[in-house]
């Protein structure tokens, strides 16, 4: 993969099973050229992978992967794994994950991946993968708003421990896991530990950016269609919405918008997902952001279906919907030219 080295996130409750998601990848071939770090390193079983020890904080693994310890600051981590790569001390990666704490707000992790000065020049986030126990996920989204956000802000949700949780409440909780992030592919654990399902197509993947809209498009479909109603807010003040504009976007407007919307209360939007139908432009316009920082937006080939509509997942905590329509409806009247709330 040419470019900046994505970064993917794995996060999720104690308990959730990251760790034995984190291993099972690890022997996918697709893994091969992957550095890992991990806020506690061995504790819950890596250990048997490994097969030497280069230094106090780094092991190889034998799938070829390099294992480390996060010790103090991520960023500091990061631009000392890149600086030892460059160097030529440790085999050279082209692909980092990022395993966080159960107790982690990965809203920070995003937001220093993103936004710190030398590694959004050599990295970029990739997907992030949220575990979800399906024994306790219910009860952990109910107790913990840093569950909550975890699978808030996921590309992709693995739902763990199918096999000894009861049927029919874990088909529940994958509905509410739907309705909290429509956006978000949800896979049971035993189908997860794959490379290629997981981390190799994203949205700033050239070979599968399409793919990655087409998802967001058809979860926004599903989440609602036209009608403005609150079905969505299940879960206390998190919470997903769609909009979507029958007009073209003016992109400067656009984009001043939304920069002047995260400035204001960018803490409080914790994912912004969309494609547009930019004026002058032929083809779509993918958007992503997280909290204060947008990724640089990318430009696809081609729309993935017939429907040219303008389309915006938000995933807020206490912000109202009506809100930000309004805001968005009075800025040089971007609303007004046939926005309707999904």
């Amino acid at each position: 993969m040419r470019g900046p080295i994505p970064v993917n996130v794995i996060t999720g409750a104690l308990g959730s099973g990251k760790t034995t998601l984190l291993a099972r990848l690890l022997r996918d071939p697709g893994m091969a050229d992957t550095a890992v770090l991990i806020n506690e390193f061995g504790e819950a079983g890596l250990d048997h992978h490994l097969l030497q020890r280069i230094d106090g904080d780094t092991v190889m693994l034998q799938s070829g992967c390099l294992c480390c310890t996060i010790r103090g600051d991520l960023a500091a981590s990061v631009r000392d794994l890149y600086g030892r790569r460059q160097r030529g001390e440790i085999t050279p990666f082209r692909r980092l994950v990022v395993e966080t704490t159960g107790l982690a707000d990965p809203a920070p992790v995003l937001y220093t991946l993103m936004a710190e000065d030398v590694l959004r020049h050599h990295f970029r986030l990739g997907n992030v993968i949220t575990t979800v126990d399906a024994v306790n996920g219910a009860r952990q989204l109910d107790a913990f708003e840093e569950s909550l956000k975890q699978a808030a802000v996921a590309d992709r949700l693995v739902l763990t421990k199918t096999d000894i949780a009861d049927a029919a409440a874990a088909k529940m909780l994958r509905a509410r896991l739907a309705t909290l992030n429509p956006a978000a592919q949800i896979f049971d654990g035993a189908d997860a530990a794959s490379a290629a399902k997981l981390f190799t197509s994203d949205v700033y993947n050239p070979r599968t950016k399409g793919r990655e809209v087409a998802n967001w498009i058809a979860a926004a479909a599903a989440s609602g269609g036209g009608h403005a109603h609150d079905v969505n807010r299940h879960d206390a003040s998190i919470y997903a919405f769609c909009l979507t504009f029958e007009a073209e976007l003016d992109w400067i407007a656009f984009g001043v918008w939304l920069t002047m919307l995260l400035h204001a209360h960018g803490e409080n939007v914790l994912r912004v997902k969309g494609i547009l139908n930019v004026a002058d432009s032929e083809t779509p316009v993918a958007v992503h952001g997280v909290q204060h920082i947008v990724h640089p937006p990318v430009h696809l080939a081609a729309w993935p279906d017939d429907d040219r509509r303008s389309r915006i997942v938000f995933i807020v905590r206490g912000l109202a919907q009506a809100d930000i329509e309004a805001s968005l409806a009075a800025f040089n009247g971007i609303g007004g030219r046939g926005a309707r709330a999904a």
